[in-house]
Formats: C-alpha cells, sequence, structure tokens
C-alpha cells in the first residue's frame, strides 16, 4: 500500500516542499531512506520506530520504502519524522491516508513518541500562505506558525495525538494568531543612554547615525564607554513594524534562535567576536546558513576590536553593506539572505590604546600605528559615515555628571526626523542617497557651500568625504526639522569624520 503526506525543508530562508512516499510491499522486513537524506535523516529510521512501537501502535514485519521527494536536494535534520510516522501508519493500514493529503506536517520525534520542536517553521508557514492546507506542527513552534494569517495551524505534541486529529477521533484545537493583535511590543530593554555618564559629542553622533541609517566607528582608548554606547544603540532605534518583525523572525527561525517566541520583538543586536570566520559573519556551508549580517537585519551589527578582525573577514563585509543582502552560489542552487543592518564598529587609536589619552603614555612606534591602523581597508571604511572619537571619561564626569537623557527622548527625536525625512519625498535612509539624488534632496544654504568649500581645502578633503559629509548634514538639518542644509550642520557633520581629519592617525 503507497501513502503519501507533505513536508517541508529550508533553502537558506526559502520553503522547499517535499512529498514523503511511503510504500509497504511483501518481502523481507527492511526499512529504506531514499531522497538524498543526510546522516541526522538517516537515524529518523531508530527514531520512527521506537516512537510507533511505544505509542502502542505496531510495525507489520513488511518491506517499507521511504522516499523525500525531489530527489536531488539536500534533506537535513529531523524536520521530516512525524510524517515519516504518519505514512508508514497509513501505508500499513492503521491509519486512513486520504486525510494526509489535505495536511503538511513538521515536526521531530522522540523515541517515546512526543514530538520536538524544529528549526525554519515561520518561513514554512509564510510559504503555505494560500495553500489552504492544515499545518501540523509541533506544540512549540505554533506561536511561531500561527502569526502567519491564513493558515490554518494545529499543534501537535504526540505521534498518538496526531493519528486521533487525523482519524477525527479528537477535537482540532487551532493555535491563536498573535499577529492580528497588531504591531509586535516593544520589550523593555535592559539598557538605557540616560546611564551613560558624559560623552555628549558620542551620544549626539550616536543620535545622527540612527536617524540617518549611517554606520559608524567609534575610536578611543579602552575603557572610555564606546562598547556601552553600542548596547544603547537599539534602544533609541524606530520600534520594529510587523512586516520587519516578520522579516528577521524568518531568519532567526531558520537560525533556530527564536527561543519560543512567536516573533522578534524588538531590534537585534548581534556582537560576534573577531575570532568570528567569514563563514560565521556573512553566512555559507554546505547547505547555506544564515550569518551574523543576517541575524542583525534591522538591527545593530556591533564589531569590537575591528583590526583584531582578520582582513578577508572584514572583506567580506562590502557586498552586504553596499547592497543590504548577501548572496552565496552552490553548484546546485543559489540563496540571498537579507541584510540590512546599522553597522557600528570600535576600535583603539592604536595597538596599546592610549594614543589620544591625555592621562596615559602611548609606547608604540609611528610604524605600529600605521600598521594597526592599515589592518583595516580604505574600501571599507569608505562604507563607514561617521568616524567618531570617543575620549576617556573624566573623574569629574563620573561623580558629579547628572543623569543622561533617555533613551526614549532621543528616539522621539530619531522618528520625528524620519517623518521629515519622508514628508520630503525620500523614502529610504539618507545615508542611501544615490549621487543623482544629492542634489535633489540636500539643497544648501549659501554660507553653508562656502563653508564646506572652505573645509575642503584646508583639510584636503576628497570627493568621497563630500559626498559623506553632505549625507551626514542632511541627516543633520532633518534632525533640526530645517529644509534646508545650514552652515551649524556642515560644521557639525565635518566633527564625525576624524579619520579625514587626521587628528591622530
Amino acid at each position: 500500500m503507497l501513502a503519501r503526506t507533505t513536508s517541508y525543508t529550508t533553502f537558506g530562508i526559502d520553503a522547499v516542499a517535499v512529498e514523503v512516499e511511503v510504500d509497504a510491499a511483501r518481502g523481507l522486513p527492511t526499512f529504506a531512506l531514499v531522497g538524498l537524506p543526510d546522516q541526522a535523516v538517516k537515524e529518523a529510521r531508530e527514531r520512527v520506530r521506537s516512537a510507533i512501537l511505544n505509542s502502542q501502535y505496531a510495525l507489520p514485519p513488511q518491506r517499507f520504502t521511504v522516499n523525500l521527494a525531489p530527489a536531488d536536494v539536500k534533506k537535513e535534520g529531523g524536520v521530516f519524522d512525524l510524517a515519516i510516522a504518519l505514512g508508514l501508519l497509513a501505508a500499513s493500514g492503521q491509519l486512513d491516508p486520504a486525510p494526509l493529503a489535505s495536511v503538511v506536517v513538521l515536526g521531530e520525534l522522540a523515541l517515546d513518541g512526543s514530538v520536538r520542536p524544529v528549526h525554519g517553521v515561520l518561513p514554512i508557514a509564510l510559504a503555505l500562505r494560500r495553500s489552504r492546507r492544515r499545518l501540523l506542527v509541533p506544540a512549540s513552534n505554533a506561536p511561531e506558525a500561527s502569526v502567519v494569517d491564513g493558515v490554518d495551524v494545529i499543534p501537535i505534541r504526540s505521534l498518538a495525538e496526531a493519528v486521533e486529529i487525523l482519524a477525527g477521533t479528537r477535537a482540532i484545537t487551532a493555535a491563536r494568531h498573535p499577529a492580528r493583535r497588531g504591531r509586535p511590543a516593544l520589550n523593555r530593554y535592559e539598557f538605557d543612554f540616560e546611564e551613560v555618564k558624559g560623552q555628549a559629542h558620542a551620544k549626539r553622533a550616536l543620535e545622527v547615525a540612527v536617524a540617518g541609517g549611517h554606520h559608524v566607528l567609534l575610536i578611543g582608548p579602552p575603557g572610555a564607554g564606546k562598547t556601552m554606547l553600542a548596547q544603547r544603540i537599539p534602544t533609541i532605534q524606530p520600534k520594529l513594524s510587523l512586516e520587519e518583525a516578520l522579516e528577521t523572525s524568518t531568519i532567526h527561525s531558520v537560525a533556530g534562535l527564536l527561543n519560543g517566541e512567536p516573533l522578534v520583538r524588538r531590534r537585534p543586536f548581534r556582537a560576534p567576536h573577531h575570532t568570528s570566520s567569514a563563514i560565521a559573519l556573512v553566512g555559507g556551508g554546505s547547505l547555506p546558513k544564515p550569518g551574523e549580517v543576517s541575524l542583525a537585519h534591522h538591527g545593530v551589527l556591533f564589531l569590537d576590536e575591528l583590526p583584531e578582525f582578520p582582513r578577508h573577514v572584514l572583506e567580506s563585509l562590502r557586498q552586504p553593506l553596499e547592497a543590504g543582502l548577501v548572496h552565496i552560489a552552490r553548484a546546485k542552487r543559489s540563496v540571498s539572505f537579507p541584510a540590512q543592518f546599522m553597522l557600528v564598529a570600535a576600535m583603539n587609536p592604536c595597538p596599546c590604546g592610549y594614543l589620544t589619552d591625555p592621562s596615559r603614555r602611548c609606547r608604540c612606534p609611528s610604524t605600529k600605528v600605521a600598521a594597526y591602523l592599515a589592518k583595516v581597508s580604505g574600501p571599507l571604511l569608505d562604507r563607514i559615515d561617521l568616524h567618531v572619537d570617543v575620549p576617556a571619561v573624566p573623574f569629574d564626569a563620573l561623580t558629579n555628571a547628572p543623569e543622561g537623557e533617555r533613551s526614549t527622548h532621543i528616539r522621539a527625536r530619531v522618528q520625528q526626523a524620519i517623518v521629515v525625512r519622508r514628508k520630503r519625498g525620500q523614502h529610504h535612509p539618507t545615508s542611501q542617497l544615490r549621487t543623482k539624488e544629492l542634489k535633489t534632496y540636500c539643497e544648501m544654504a549659501p554660507p553653508a557651500v562656502e563653508l564646506l568649500k572652505s573645509a575642503m581645502h584646508e583639510l584636503s578633503l576628497s570627493a568621497r568625504s563630500y559626498t559623506k559629509i553632505l549625507k551626514i548634514s542632511r541627516t543633520i538639518a532633518d534632525l533640526a526639522e530645517s529644509n534646508q542644509i545650514l552652515p551649524e550642520h556642515i560644521a557639525e557633520a565635518i566633527q564625525y569624520r576624524s579619520l579625514d581629519r587626521q587628528l591622530w592617525a
């Protein structure tokens, strides 16, 4: 007897349908599993056999052949266990095969017949929005799948429960749809900018960076607060929209990082160690998985000790920074991961870290300082708009400074700047303005033109620096709700290009 049901796997963040065919025939008792399975799928034979027997069902002494089609797509993980078990029961006459044709089945089986959660349920649910097929998923994955409208999600806790639901002997309780209640609420953040003592210049720079979607490089001695500042950036970014939350949650679902939550409810903050490989940072592998740049989608990627990252790892960031996605090509198939993130990098001004610290003496030879700075290539620095000096905080600022401004107040100004930008007809971040758009959106008052001209001459700034300063000035003008770029906006923007001004390099 032949039974069929449908399961799914993921390739990148794309859902791929897999037809599970189970044939029970006369012959020596065997259990053959074909269809390009990896080792974890091959081991499903033992998990399924034990789960069936421990659920008080029988596995007749027949020749069972399980085919996972299409045969040229690599199958991995335990996501097919429940579908295989139900197919075996249908093929052996213990379950009516007809209901299996109208469902999609996902789930890994434990030896006692209980169903364990799997990765990548959200992109599968998104792929099923218009199929009108019920989705049987592990109960732990049901909140994740139920955020998608138009999908009838049935939570399953055991193999026996799945059989009873398909046989019609158990009432079906569909999972709730939390996404229908509106945008996901912003969780309370652990950090707040009011905790940062001093560093008014750096905090203002980060406000400008968030408002315009600019990438930032923080430069300062150890202990100045670079990491502390970076950790608080998500608290001043605009709240996630439902669409952004779904995009981010899809990536985290594939990576298995939702941790039981139906959606990512706040902007991600990813801080990989400087020993991370290029694949860990941008994604890849034989079966491509998202890297840190994609896990930071719609959030912040923080690279501390930037020059300590291997040069080839840093160079792999060029495409994500330029295009907002990672494209990975393989022999049989290519995959793209979204990667629209804010890069925040931090570094010391020299190997010992004290070149710009007035209270500590730097002992690094000039040749070592130059070699240290050269670890970060010019093309990568070209993609970072703001170079911000973060000096050591003096004792008085640590002990006597009043509480800083709360993140909610800063975020309100950021959101208002975005409103100003959109009223102007500019619907993408200022950092992404193309050259031909600069004239349209970056109108300068005559005194501002003169100031920028003087700065270009006095500081020997390049054409690249001119473009960066213009974009930063446009963001500062938006924060001031000014239609024109004024001289004070140009002057402030120049302060955020410390590498161009060569104050310490």
